[in-house]
C-alpha cells in the first residue's frame, strides 16, 4: 500500500531539505488473491499464494495548523498495488481522530482534515490503514501504520511565567555584574523553523542595565549605582521570537532591581563641639551628655563605636546599641576647686569596613565634647580617704592618746571641721575623740585577749552645716602584753601499765598561752619544787613549747598505789616572764601482753557485755509469751462485751423514764432504780405456737382472759383496764424519792393529749386499745421477730383454728 502527500506537502519538504521517513519493505506482504501476471504464476506452479513486491510505501504525512480555508484540507492519498482502479477495493482508517478529524474517500483513497489543527495542543496523529474488498469485505493486505504530523507556524509568542522579577545587586558593583536570569518560554516548536527562538533585549532602563542576547542573563551597565542616591530601578525586558527577524512575535516583563548597602561612607558628627555642664557631687557613673554621629548606610553598615581619644582620665563613652549613641558619663569623681572645665575628643568608628573601600577615606570622625564643673557644697575629705589603722598598748591607761584623724573641707572656703565618734560602732564607749583636733583617747581599760582589734567609725561635719558630712573607718589594733601565764592544756590525766620500763615515755605535755607575742611562744618545763624529790617520773623538755613525761623505774603495783600527782611548772619567755603550776594525774592500769589498757581500778571484774546465743533465744520466747496473752486478754473482753450487747439488744420492755426540765438530761438513767420496774413482771418468752403464755401477762390482763374463747374475749373488751397496782406502786415509789435527801428532786408532769379526730395520724397512745371495737389486724406484730414477740402476744388476737384445737 502506497502513500502519497499533497503536492504543497512535497514542495514544502523540498524547500525545507527534510527527508521524510520512508521504508521500503523487502520481505512484502502475502496475500490470497490479487493482479498476478502469467509468468509469475508459470515460476509459482500451482500454488495458491502467490509474494507481491511491494514499492515505496510512506508512513506519514504533514498538515500544516490553523488551517482557515472553508473546504476541508487535503492531506494524502493511500493506494495499494492491487487496485487496479475497476473500483472493488474500499479504503478505511482508523485510529486518532479518524472519522471525525480525518475523513478517507473510500473509492480513491483520499484523506481530509475536517477540523483546524493546533500543534501545541496536539502534535501529530497516529492512524492504521486498511485496504479491503468491496464486496466481501475482507481484508486484502494488513493494516498499515501511519503518521499525520501536524506541522509548525509562528502562532504563539514568547511568554515570561516567571515574572515579574525582582533581584538585587549591590551598590557600587563593576560593570557586567551579573543580577540576575530572566526566562521566556515560547510554545511553537523549537525543532522546526525559528519560530521558537527567543532573543532579550531591555526596552527601558538600558543606561543602568543591559541583557545577554541569547541568556537573558540582566548586567550592571555603569560602574557607579549608589543606593544613597537611588536605591531602586524598574527595568522592561523584551522577548522576540523568529531570532529578533522581522514579523516575529514578542513578550515583555517588569524587572525590579534593589540596590543593596555596602559600608561606602564614614561616620559623620553634625557638631564639632558639643557642651555639656555637671556638678562636681555628681556620683561616679552618672552620665553627662549625649552625642551621636550619623551614617548615611543602612543595616549593620551603620553600627559603629565610640571611644574617647582626649579626656580619658576623668570620663568614659560608651555605645547605646538601641539608638547608636555616645553616652559620655564620669569615670571619676570631679572636683570644681582642681579644675573647672574639661574637654574630651570623642571619636566615631565603624564597626564594619569593607576593605574595598578604604580608598574612599577614614571610616571615623572626631568631635569636642566640653564639659563644665560647676561647684557645690561638699562633704569633708578624710586623709587619707580610706580609713585609718591606729595600734595602742594593752596595758595603757584610760585617757592615753590612740590616733589622730584628719580631715578637711574642699571648698574654697575650708569650713572648720567637727569630729565625733558614731556610738552604734562604739557602744561601750571605749574611745573618746576631740571634736576639735580628732584625737583619739581611751575611755577604759583595754584586754587583748577579750578583742584584739576595734573597729570605729569616725564623722567629720562642717561646723555651721551638719548636713554635709562624711565617715571614715578607723581600726584601733590592741598591742599584746604578757600578762597572763601559760597553763596545762587539756588532758591533765595519763596512765601507765603496771609493766612499765624504766624511760618509757608514758606521755606528752603542752601548754597555752592567751597572749601573742610578736616574737612568738617559748615555754620552759620543770617539775615543780615539792616534786624534785620524785623518784617514779621524770620530765624532759623537748624544746618545741612540749615536754614529756618518763618513767624512772618499773614495777607499778596498782594495788599499792593506782594514783600519782605530779605537779609542773611551765614558765613563759615574756617580759616579764609568767608561769603557773599544772598537776598531772597518772593513773596505774592492768595491761594485756600488748600494752592495752584493760582496767585502772584496784580490783578489776572483767564482765562480758554480750549475750550467748541461748540467752537471747530465752529473751525473745519470754517476748512471744507476752505478746501471746495480751493478745488473749483483749480478745476475752471483746467476748464478753458482745455478750452484753446481745442481752441489752433482746431485752424488749420498755423503760419509762420521767424527767423534769431541770434534770440530767436523756441519759441519766440513775433518777430511779430501774430495776424494780425491770423485774416486776416476769416476761419470759413463750415457747408453745397457741400465743403467749398466761402468766408472761399482767394480773388485771389474766383476769379477762380466763374465760376464753369468744365469750371471754368479748367480755375482757368490754371490762375496763384495772391501772391500780401500777397507781399504788409508782405512789409508793414517789414518796420514797421525796423522801430520800441523798436524790435531787427530779418531778416530772408529763401531759398526753387527743389530737383530735381531725388529724389524720390519730392518737398514738395504746391506752383504749383493748377497750375499743376496732377492727385492726395487729397479726403483722408476729412477723417482726423476737424484739416485737412480746408486744405482738398483747395485741394479736388468738386465731379461731388454735383456739377451737
Amino acid at each position: 500500500m502506497a502513500f502519497f502527500g499533497t503536492s504543497r506537502a512535497w514542495t514544502l519538504l523540498g524547500t525545507l531539505g527534510l527527508l521524510c521517513c520512508c521504508y521500503f519493505n523487502k520481505s512484502g506482504a502475502s496475500r490470497t488473491s490479487g493482479t498476478i501476471s502469467g509468468q509469475d504464476k508459470q515460476e509459482e506452479g500451482a500454488s495458491s499464494l502467490e509474494r507481491v513486491k511491494r514499492g515505496w510505501v510512506w508512513n506519514q504525512f504533514f498538515v500544516v495548523e490553523e488551517y482557515t480555508g472553508t473546504e476541508p484540507l487535503y492531506v494524502g492519498k493511500i493506494h495499494t498495488d492491487s487496485d487496479e482502479g475497476e473500483g472493488n477495493i474500499k479504503y478505511t482508517i482508523s485510529g486518532e481522530g479518524a472519522g471525525s478529524i480525518f475523513l478517507i474517500d473510500e473509492l480513491t483513497g483520499d484523506i481530509h482534515a475536517t477540523e483546524r489543527l493546533d500543534r501545541e495542543e496536539k502534535a501529530f496523529y497516529t492512524l492504521r490503514a486498511q485496504a479491503r474488498d468491496r464486496l466481501t469485505n475482507d481484508p486484502l493486505e494488513p493494516e498499515s501504520e501511519f503518521v499525520i504530523k501536524v506541522q509548525d507556524i509562528n502562532d504563539s509568542e514568547p511568554q515570561f511565567l516567571e515574572g515579574p522579577y525582582i533581584g538585587s545587586v549591590a551598590e557600587l558593583s563593576p560593570i557586567g555584574t551579573s543580577v540576575m536570569k530572566v526566562t521566556a518560554s515560547d510554545a511553537d516548536d523549537p525543532t522546526y523553523g525559528s519560530s521558537a527562538r527567543v532573543v532579550y533585549s531591555v526596552l527601558d532602563g538600558e543606561r543602568f542595565f543591559t541583557v545577554d542576547r541569547h541568556t537573558g542573563i540582566i548586567m550592571t551597565a555603569v560602574a557607579d549605582l549608589d543606593r544613597e542616591t537611588q536605591d531602586r530601578y524598574e527595568l522592561v525586558v523584551k522577548a522576540t521570537d523568529m531570532a529578533g527577524q522581522m514579523g516575529g512575535l514578542s513578550g515583555s516583563t517588569t524587572v525590579t532591581i534593589v540596590i543593596t548597602d555596602v559600608n561606602d561612607n564614614p561616620p559623620r558628627f553634625p557638631q564639632k563641639m558639643y557642651q555639656f555642664s555637671v556638678s562636681e557631687g555628681a556620683a561616679v557613673g552618672t552620665p553627662v551628655g549625649r552625642v551621636i554621629a550619623t551614617d548615611a548606610d543602612m543595616g549593620e553598615n551603620t553600627d559603629m563605636s565610640y571611644l574617647i581619644r582626649e579626656g580619658g582620665d576623668l570620663f568614659k563613652v560608651t555605645t547605646d546599641v538601641e539608638t547608636q549613641e555616645a553616652v559620655v558619663s564620669i569615670k571619676k569623681q570631679l572636683d570644681f576647686e582642681s579644675k573647672r572645665t574639661h574637654n574630651v575628643v570623642v571619636e566615631a568608628v565603624n564597626k564594619h569596613v569593607d576593605p574595598r573601600f578604604v580608598d574612599l577615606g577614614t571610616f571615623r570622625d572626631q568631635t569636642i565634647v566640653r564639659v563644665s564643673v560647676s561647684d557645690v557644697d561638699e562633704p569633708p575629705i578624710f586623709q587619707p580617704a580610706d580609713g585609718t589603722t591606729m595600734e595602742v598598748q594593752e596595758d595603757a591607761k584610760v585617757g592615753a592618746l590612740v590616733g589622730v584623724v584628719t580631715a578637711r573641707d574642699p571648698d574654697v572656703k575650708n569650713k572648720p571641721i567637727r569630729f565625733s565618734i558614731d556610738r552604734t560602732t562604739d557602744q561601750d564607749m571605749i574611745f573618746y575623740i576631740d571634736p576639735d583636733s580628732g584625737a583619739i583617747t581611751l575611755g577604759k581599760i583595754l584586754d587583748r585577749e577579750i578583742a584584739g582589734w576595734h573597729n570605729i567609725t569616725v564623722k567629720a561635719e562642717e561646723a555651721d552645716n551638719h548636713t554635709m558630712a562624711s565617715f571614715s573607718p578607723v581600726s584601733i589594733r590592741i598591742l599584746d602584753v604578757n600578762d597572763n601565764p601559760p597553763e596545762l592544756a587539756t588532758p591533765f590525766e595519763a596512765s601507765i601499765c603496771e609493766d612499765a620500763k624504766p624511760g618509757q615515755l608514758i606521755h606528752t605535755i603542752s601548754v597555752v598561752d592567751r597572749d601573742e607575742p610578736q616574737s612568738g611562744h617559748r615555754f620552759f618545763f620543770t617539775l615543780a619544787p615539792e616534786a624534785s624529790s620524785n623518784r617514779h617520773f621524770t620530765l624532759r623538755d623537748v624544746k618545741d613549747n612540749t615536754a614529756g613525761i618518763h618513767t624512772q623505774r618499773s614495777g607499778f603495783n596498782r594495788h599499792e598505789q593506782n594514783v600519782y600527782f605530779l605537779p609542773i611548772l611551765v614558765v613563759d619567755s615574756g617580759s616579764p616572764s609568767l608561769s603557773s603550776t599544772g598537776t598531772l594525774t597518772i593513773h596505774v592500769c592492768g595491761c594485756d601482753t600488748d600494752g592495752a589498757i584493760q582496767s585502772c581500778n584496784a580490783t578489776a571484774y572483767v564482765m562480758s557485755a554480750a549475750l550467748s546465743p541461748g540467752a537471747l533465744i530465752a529473751l525473745l520466747v519470754c517476748m512471744l509469751i507476752l505478746i501471746v496473752l495480751v493478745l488473749l486478754i483483749l480478745t476475752l473482753k471483746r467476748h464478753r462485751k458482745g455478750q452484753r450487747m446481745t442481752e441489752d439488744e433482746e431485752d424488749m420492755r420498755d423503760n419509762v423514764i420521767k424527767y423534769n426540765d431541770e434534770g440530767g438530761g436523756e441519759q441519766d438513767t440513775q433518777a430511779y432504780d430501774m430495776s424494780a420496774l425491770r423485774n416486776l413482771y416476769d416476761f419470759p418468752e413463750s415457747k408453745s405456737d397457741s400465743g403467749p403464755d398466761i402468766r408472761s401477762l399482767p394480773q388485771w390482763l389474766q383476769a379477762n382472759r380466763v374465760g376464753g374463747g369468744a365469750d371471754g374475749a368479748a367480755a375482757a373488751a368490754a371490762a375496763p383496764a384495772d391501772f391500780s397496782l401500777f397507781e399504788n406502786y409508782i405512789r409508793k415509789k414517789v414518796e420514797q424519792a421525796d423522801a430520800d435527801l441523798s436524790v435531787p428532786p427530779y418531778d416530772s408532769f408529763q401531759t398526753y393529749a387527743f389530737e383530735g379526730t381531725s388529724s389524720p395520724a390519730l392518737s398514738l397512745s395504746s391506752i383504749h386499745t383493748l377497750s375499743t371495737t376496732s377492727e385492726q389486724d395487729f397479726s403483722y406484730l408476729s412477723d417482726w421477730g423476737p424484739r416485737f414477740r412480746q408486744l405482738a402476744g398483747y395485741y394479736a388476737p388468738e386465731r379461731p383454728e388454735e383456739e377451737g384445737s
